[in-house]
């Protein structure tokens, strides 16, 4: 590049080369650090790296294996663990390691148990990298006293020939035990150097957060947190805060729990006058855990009126997994202020009066309905096909703006009647191809290929194009990381 007087971009000044590299994507700044030592110097300059985003492993990098992607974690944290002021942070060390042998097998959002005697050596080696990917993030945060935002996921729910992966598991590894020791300490250390924490979201992380843990949390931070995000995929466990922990974060404005976690104590607590109003709760109910952790100390709807009574803003999102219609009516108390709801299973059934007593008791609140179930069996909820009790949810629900549907039988004409009584405020509108039925009584009455009319009439009635989703796995994601991630928009947009 040629500059006036001969001088080249070489000659710059150092400020001005940074501020130039500032326009660039952190993998832009990478690439041009390979030019020359001079550029590496300017592109590692601490102004230029106070947030980084990164997903580490499950060939997510152009196909590479998790332990390849441990010497560029290394590097990145190296360079600016100490200085970085927000940090996300997804490992996904099981994803792929994991998978079926023949690449050809279809697998669904969570990998069938392999009868392969090569399961338990790669199972050994995602969990062994994912202990050495934690333990380099933390190496290199631990002393870093201004970071201001921390968000971690952790890929790491499989199934096992012997059910659910849990940090119980991770002895097996070579020193398994020694790592995971280290990692929580480090965790602490981090947490207690820390002055200016504002966002803490670790979900899913196994053998990273402690019941412990968060007592180490330094008396700035205390202050300053605003969001607290502690999620795990382990049964039986102790809950991950304590009443006491969260009676000294004093300025939580948002908060994500297990919904088994949220006890009529820590609800109590949260509706205190003295504490200022909680905009955010996001809460994940698995029904596999309710074996260990009973609904019956969960808030009661007492608990529900006195919180919204100090926090009128107070908007609430529920996933709710494999959690059948009893449970589901245990839980959802009329005093709720529900905004979300995302019901997920592989088998457990949604009954119509479910749908009814949410339509009716938040017809003012939810704006996101995601209805989905991956199993062969398309059931229909609709007593008769004139009363289906999605499109009453629609009628009823006047913020609805975001419906997802699949695994159950919408038929034709009631998802016309979906897309009118909504119209252009439904932003989303998503069902699977097989999830649609048409009434072969009114496919007599109308000319031309059903298909084409049911998006002519879905697409008038919503004011833009519509098409089914043709891809059923484009809406079957993962839930917990659907959750980990909708649960950051949901609090970010406060």
């Amino acid at each position: 590049m040629a500059l006036c007087g001969g001088v080249g971009a070489m000659d710059l000044p150092s400020e001005l080369i940074v501020h130039i590299f500032s326009f660039l994507s952190d993998r832009d700044k990478l690439r041009a650090s390979a030019v020359c030592s001079r550029w590496r110097e300017c592109l590692f300059y601490p102004a230029l790296w106070t947030e980084l985003k990164l997903r580490i492993g499950g060939g997510s990098n152009g196909g590479g294996s998790s332990s390849e992607e441990t010497p560029k974690l290394e590097f990145l944290m190296r360079k600016f663990g100490s200085f970085v002021r927000e940090l996300q942070l997804e490992l996904a060390p099981v994803e792929g390691s994991l998978g079926p042998l023949n690449s050809g097998q279809s697998s669904n959002r969570m990998d069938q148990p392999d009868s392969d005697p090569q399961l338990s050596e790669r199972w050994r080696d995602a969990m062994a990298t994912y202990l050495d990917q934690v333990l380099c993030v933390f190496s290199s945060l631990r002393n870093n006293r201004n970071l201001r935002k921390l968000s971690l996921y952790g890929d790491t729910c499989v199934l096992q020939q012997e059910g659910l992966l849990d940090s119980s598991n991770l002895h097996q590894i070579h020193q398994g035990d020694k790592k995971i020791n280290e990692i929580q300490q480090l965790f602490m250390e981090l947490l207690s150097n820390v002055r200016q924490l504002r966002w803490l979201s670790c979900s899913f992380m196994l053998g990273l957060v402690t019941p412990s843990s968060l007592a180490c949390l330094s008396n700035p931070s205390v202050e300053t947190l605003q969001h607290l995000s502690l999620l795990d995929h382990q049964l039986g466990t102790c809950p991950l805060i304590s009443p006491l922990e969260l009676d000294r974060i004093s300025n939580l404005h948002s908060l994500a729990l297990d919904f088994a976690d949220l006890t009529s104590e820590l609800c109590r607590l949260l509706a205190s006058p003295r504490r200022p109003p909680l905009h955010r709760l996001s809460l994940l109910l698995n029904g596999a855990a309710l074996e260990f952790k009973p609904l019956e100390e969960t808030a009661t709807e007492d608990d529900w009126k006195a919180l919204i009574r100090v926090s009128a803003n107070l908007r609430v999102y529920i996933m709710a997994l494999e959690v059948d219609s009893s449970e589901l009516l245990r839980i959802l108390k009329p005093s709720l202020p529900l905004e979300r709801l995302h019901l997920d299973s592989y088998s457990t059934l949604v009954t119509d009066a479910t749908l009814e007593l949410i339509s009716r008791q938040y017809n003012k609140t939810l704006t996101h309905f995601l209805l989905l179930r991956d199993d062969p069996d398309f059931p229909d909820l609709s007593i008769n096909r004139n009363e289906d009790p999605l499109v009453l949810l629609s009628w009823r629900c006047t913020q609805l703006a975001v419906l997802v549907i699949h695994g159950y039988t919408v038929w034709s004409h009631n998802l016309v009647a979906i897309s009118r009584l909504r119209g252009s405020s439904l932003r989303v509108l998503t069902v699977s191809e097989e999830s649609i039925d048409f009434d072969p009584d009114q496919s007599v009455c109308m000319e031309g290929d059903p298909v084409h009319n049911l998006v002519k009439e879905v697409s008038l009635g919503l004011g833009r194009v519509w098409h089914p989703c043709l891809d059923s796995s484009l809406v079957l994601s993962e839930p917990t990381q659907h959750f980990h991630r909708e649960l950051q928009a949901f609090s970010v947009g406060m």
